[in-house]
């Protein structure tokens, strides 16, 4: 299935997983919708709605950038609203903001538990929510969550449980969709990485630009989303190795930062 003259709205595509997404799916001929807070590329990180824009224009699909902030309800349904009459209509929803915050419950600040969880999970249920009557008019109508199968490994539940949540959240959410939105003919999807990607969450929160030798491009998690989106799967929690090991690509040293530490790429968090 190709995604030419389709309607992609993708949260947090101004840089890193969802600019990549935007990319991949503009290269289909997509009308994308470029949706993140970034008006003006940041100073260390660079990228904004209208640097991704331009790149989605150059790589042949047709850019909407709007400025959005995923935590005001408000903002959200105006976002929606404007793109769908601006493309007339939306096809698929792709949950790519996020929040990260590596702390326990004893050292993490309401307002830091508050802030991802807003970001992460009540984002999910804002914005799916917002953009269902768009959804159901659709022949594709996808949602699709940025967010790992559910692993109550009490690892995951001890070093970070207030960020665990919120991703867990998400993916909670989107099983729930998945069965509540079917007879609508929606298919809602989580996706999430094998390994490191190399994104700044990475090198700001996890470690260093060091870390980005361990790290994935981008790029896999990209062509997994697409692979997702142009069939009609539901209500799974995917991970973007097995997706294309599964759709037949067999080569992941193109998607490695720096092939000569190929064999130390990192696993990602909530996979044992």
């Amino acid at each position: 299935m190709s995604l030419k003259n389709q309607t992609v709205f993708i949260t947090g595509a101004s840089r890193g997983i969802g600019r990549a997404i935007a990319l991949r799916c503009a290269r289909d001929g997509a009308n994308v919708v470029i949706a993140a807070k970034s008006e003006e590329p940041h100073p260390k990180l660079g990228g904004s709605i209208h640097t991704v824009a331009a790149e989605v224009e150059a790589a042949g699909g047709k850019a909407l950038a709007i400025a959005l902030d995923v935590r005001d309800e408000a903002s959200v349904r105006d976002a929606l609203a404007k793109a769908a009459e601006h493309f007339g209509g939306i096809d698929i929803l792709i949950n790519n903001a996020g929040a990260l915050s590596l702390s326990n419950v004893e050292n993490t600040p309401l307002k830091k538990y508050d802030l991802i969880q807003s970001i992460n999970s009540r984002a999910v249920f804002l914005c799916s929510q917002a953009a269902l009557p768009y959804l159901k008019k659709s022949s594709n109508g996808h949602i699709l969550s940025l967010s790992p199968p559910i692993n109550l490994n009490p690892k995951w539940l001890t070093i970070f449980a207030p960020y665990t949540l919120s991703k867990y959240g998400m993916t909670l959410l989107s099983i729930g969709m998945a069965q509540e939105f079917k007879d609508y003919g929606i298919c809602v999807n989580t996706l999430w990485p094998e390994t490191y990607i190399a994104t700044a969450a990475v090198t700001n929160n996890i470690a260093n630009d060091e870390a980005v030798d361990v790290c994935r491009k981008p790029d896999i998690m990209a062509d997994a989303a697409w692979t997702i989106i142009t069939s009609r799967r539901t209500g799974q929690n995917e991970i973007d190795e097995s997706v294309l090991r599964t759709a037949g690509v067999t080569d992941f040293a193109p998607y490695a930062c720096n092939p000569a530490t190929i064999d130390r790429i990192q696993k990602d968090f909530f996979l044992d």
